[in-house]
């Protein structure tokens, strides 16, 4: 019985401690599991111009593009955290390093779409932990997955322990 009441009251404290990392991590993992759907979370895909492959332009206009327009979050290739590119669609997604700027290029004219705010990649930055930097992604998040095994195994034995032994008790009489 002593072992139990350790389990139970570990299983309380890991509970109330690992509590709000799971419902942030929950909360924020549905947010980014419906991201394509709302465009206030990101913005929608825009379809680029057709055109053979041998038409889609270089790299160095897509850039050019995108620092015409003159965002603050977009200036040079400093500024630049990473370039998706959408072959179906002929559009490069231009993303910046800071402010979760996204501006939308088509690979072909180099039509741009305005600087567009992904609030997802913020969104997944606290779902994952590095918003809080690099500590809390590498230390808090495994723990806090660990605490989840944890609590998932220790509620089974709270669950099974009692009828065991009852059913245990039972048998010996």
């Amino acid at each position: 019985m002593r072992l139990f009441r350790a389990v139970w009251s570990l299983h309380r404290w890991i509970g109330v401690a690992a509590g709000l990392v799971l419902l942030v991590s929950a909360g924020t993992g549905l947010l980014l599991l419906r991201k394509k759907e709302h465009a206030w979370l990101q913005p929608p895909v825009l379809r680029g111009a057709e055109g053979p492959p041998a038409a889609l332009r270089p790299l160095a206009e897509v850039y050019e593009a995108v620092f015409a327009l003159g965002a603050p979050e977009l200036r040079s290739e400093a500024d630049i955290a990473r370039v998706d590119f959408r072959p179906q669609d002929r559009v490069h997604k231009v993303i910046s390093k800071r402010g979760d700027v996204e501006v939308q290029v088509c690979a072909i004219s180099l039509r741009t779409s305005g600087p567009a705010v992904r609030r997802s990649d913020w969104i997944e930055r606290l779902h994952d932990g590095s918003l809080f930097g690099a500590a809390v992604h590498g230390f808090a998040m495994p723990a806090a997955a660990l605490a989840l095994a944890w609590l998932a195994a220790s509620g089974y034995v709270m669950w099974g322990w009692p009828a065991w032994q009852r059913r245990r008790r039972r048998n010996a009489a």
